[in-house]
């Protein structure tokens, strides 16, 4: 099923994305963002199961003009096999962006609770209350469980409590397994060309990245980096304070004032820099998400429209022509929209399919 906007600039996909990747255009897609799979079978689910074929990375790179970037999210655990899936396809890897988040929830064992586990030895038991209406999973996604709506029925829900029933377990108080989520990778990458970046920029309108478009603070302000965090105080309590000093219009000679203040040697500059401090986080793009993103949908690793918004523009000109293999929700879909680019995704799941359909005749994209 392929559903068009009214003024076609925009298409969804119901379908396996191999199979509906084969039928587009050679050289048809300005740039590829995307959040596919990340191969961890998150919450069980049957999508998650592996990171995404070769072939389909082909099929993208064979789509995509020369020159157009592709912007796929990862795990930390399955970075590896998804850049090298997109390597193996015949894309060159430029980069990697890192998106810092305060959200993430650990999933490690306390070792010391398995220990009295296994021995059959109980624990006290306290009383926990509830967390808000979002909680319940890593994302905070709508989706529940029969334990959460007890505890949130009751009021609390009970869980083992923190002193050790055996004199194994006191050993390995403390120890655990993982680590807590707090970022995710983005790999960066292009489709190679003949010739020159100024050529096919010329010939294509791909190749570069939108570096004034993507400045943080406005199109005067610092060049985008490979970080970009949500704002959220544990984030932004991990840098340090910092005081940037005043600049004025002048000429950064040979790169001594470069690299005093963060330009390029060389570049002429025409702007006042009055000079700030605070957290060093103000030097990176801040991508907060809105709560009532979610409202609409039943997708557990939905990611800020902002977010999203700002790769399109990175990575696509307006007019351009966006690809999400993988649309899971639609946010990459109304962040082409609000970008002014036109848009394909692709879902193979019904239901999330359906979610973005629902958005389509609420008028939540367009």
């Amino acid at each position: 099923m392929t559903l068009y906007h009214k003024d076609k600039s925009t298409e969804i996909h119901n379908g396996d994305c191999l199979q509906v990747l084969r039928t587009l255009p050679d050289s048809s897609v300005d740039a590829c963002v995307t959040d596919p799979p990340y191969g961890l079978a998150f919450m069980g689910k049957r999508w998650d199961y592996d990171v995404p074929s070769v072939e389909v990375w082909q099929e993208c790179l064979r789509v995509l003009k020369p020159g157009g970037h592709l912007l796929a999210f990862a795990g930390t655990r399955t970075q590896h096999r998804m850049a090298v899936r997109i390597e193996d396809a015949g894309f060159e890897i430029r980069d990697m962006i890192a998106w810092v988040y305060g959200s993430g929830f650990p999933k490690s064992l306390d070792v010391s609770k398995a220990i009295d586990k296994a021995a059959g030895a109980e624990r006290e038991k306290i009383r926990v209350k509830p967390r808000p209406e979002t909680c319940g999973t890593m994302s905070g996604s709508s989706e529940t469980r029969p334990w959460i709506e007890k505890s949130r029925q009751l009021g609390y829900h009970e869980v083992d409590g923190n002193k050790p029933a055996t004199e194994a377990a006191k050993q390995w108080q403390g120890w655990g397994t993982a680590l807590k989520p707090a970022l995710e990778p983005i790999t960066v990458a292009r489709k190679p060309f003949p010739g020159t970046v100024a050529e096919n920029v010329l010939q294509h309108g791909t190749g570069a990245l939108n570096v004034d478009g993507c400045r943080v603070g406005d199109e005067s302000g610092r060049f985008p980096a490979n970080l970009i965090h949500d704002g959220s105080e544990e984030v932004v309590r991990l840098f340090p304070e910092t005081t940037s000093g005043q600049l004025g219009p002048q000429h950064a000679d040979n790169g001594k004032e470069a690299g005093r203040c963060g330009a390029y040697s060389g570049r002429q500059i025409t702007t006042d820099y009055p000079g700030d401090s605070g957290s060093a986080a103000r030097f990176f793009y801040c991508a907060k998400a809105d709560p009532s993103e979610r409202r609409n949908s039943k997708h557990p690793t939905i990611k800020p429209v902002a977010l999203m918004r700002y790769l399109v523009r990175l990575v696509c000109p307006a007019g351009g022509v966006v690809l999400d293999p993988f649309a899971g929700s639609g946010t990459t879909i109304e962040a082409a929209r609000l970008e002014h680019c036109r848009a394909i995704g692709i879902e193979r799941e019904a239901e999330y399919c359906a979610d973005i359909l629902e958005r389509l005749r609420q008028g939540v994209l367009f």
